[in-house]
């Protein structure tokens, strides 16, 4: 067997991060509002697709300043939020939802005092909303929520969330459970385009999952391979190993640490597990590091249980690393593309290992 095997396999892994997304909708800005109980016309809004992955479309019109914002009805709640800096905290928002139960509507004003969802308080905040021509209202297939505010123009950072399916605020309190999704935009009032900012750090995400995802989940699997499979092309697969465990360890350290920079900035409340396990493959991994340094002669008694606890280590760490690497995709909310990439790229490191594996037994 040739080292090169692993190695084109290895560059096969990078070719298997894409996927492609789209959605249609039923309500379109190349058509007329056509929905009974509108308090007030809309023939001369100004009609902008601004959350094409969700189906959100805002219509607007200035003066009394109008709002129509139409989005899926989901069995969630549906909010439009107005930030002065894009943020969502310190922002104020309308938020409409359907009753799974009697098949109400509801639509409410909160204000967005922090992320966990006892700071974001009903009924208060900066929108002065006409109540007489404020209406929601819903279809089979949609939600419609319908307002106007007195202000000499509004802020034009506007945010766009959905709530989780079925996890609709209580009649008692309206208290809003955490949302599934969200998106900052700018919305220019003149020529009515919205454009979609950036999130806090997405790039710091990015480079997060990246390292990650290379270091503990790609590389590392590769040089347990090679130690694995081709310990006949003496001192080769040594070295190789090595390259491999020290690279995916440097970028699964900087992995790390760009996770405890986004911990840091940005407070998540929903990451402990997964910070947990991130810390407990970087122990892993730095236990493989000294053992590494301090691993016996091959002559010494002990290195026959040396070798057992560095298998053993290393085989958990990848374990865990796979495991983690993917409930960060489904915490990041990074779509199926991420975990469609990193999915065939351990697809393709098993089915190598399998292929040796049996090439292995067959030869003894």
């Amino acid at each position: 067997m040739k080292p090169s095997f692993i190695f084109i396999a290895f560059i096969l892994i990078f070719h298997s991060f894409s996927c492609v997304k789209s959605q249609a909708a039923i309500d379109s800005c190349s058509s007329d509002l056509n929905i009974n109980g509108l308090l007030f016309a809309t023939t001369s809004f100004i009609c902008q697709p601004v959350w094409g992955a969700q189906g959100f479309i805002l219509r607007t019109a200035p003066s009394l300043w109008s709002f129509v914002l139409s989005a899926p009805n989901a069995n969630a709640y549906v909010a439009i939020g107005f930030s002065p800096d894009g943020n969502m905290v310190g922002s104020s928002a309308i938020v409409g939802w359907v009753s799974s139960t009697d098949g109400s509507a509801v639509m409410k004003r909160y204000y967005l005092k922090g992320q966990s969802p006892n700071l974001v308080e009903p009924d208060q905040g900066n929108l002065q909303v006409l109540g007489n021509t404020s209406s929601i209202l819903h279809d089979s297939s949609r939600i419609y929520m319908a307002f106007q505010l007195n202000t000499s123009l509004p802020e034009k950072r506007l945010l766009y969330a959905v709530g989780e399916t079925g996890r609709l605020p209580s009649a008692a309190n309206s208290l809003l459970s955490q949302h599934s999704d969200k998106i900052s935009t700018t919305l220019n009032y003149v020529s009515g385009q919205s454009t979609q900012e950036k999130s806090p750090y997405s790039n710091l995400r990015k480079t997060h999952g990246i390292l990650n995802m290379l270091g503990w989940g790609i590389l590392m699997p590769m040089g347990a391979m090679v130690a694995r499979y081709l310990k006949q092309w003496d001192p080769i697969w040594f070295y190789s190993h090595a390259v491999f465990q020290l690279l995916g360890f440097i970028f699964g350290f900087g992995g790390v640490i760009c996770g405890f920079v986004l911990d840091d900035r940005l407070n998540y409340s929903n990451i402990d597990k997964h910070r947990d396990l991130g810390i407990f493959v970087l122990a892993l991994g730095c236990l493989q590091v000294i053992a590494f340094l301090a691993r016996p002669d091959k002559a010494s008694k002990v290195r026959k249980y040396w070798n057992w606890y560095h298998y053993a280590v290393g085989r958990i760490l990848i374990l865990f690393a796979a495991v983690n690497i993917f409930y960060g995709i489904h915490l990041a909310k990074a779509g199926s593309g991420w975990n469609a990439g990193y999915g065939s790229a351990l697809a393709i490191l098993l089915i190598v290992s399998v292929v040796l594996e049996v090439r292995m037994w067959m030869k003894k």
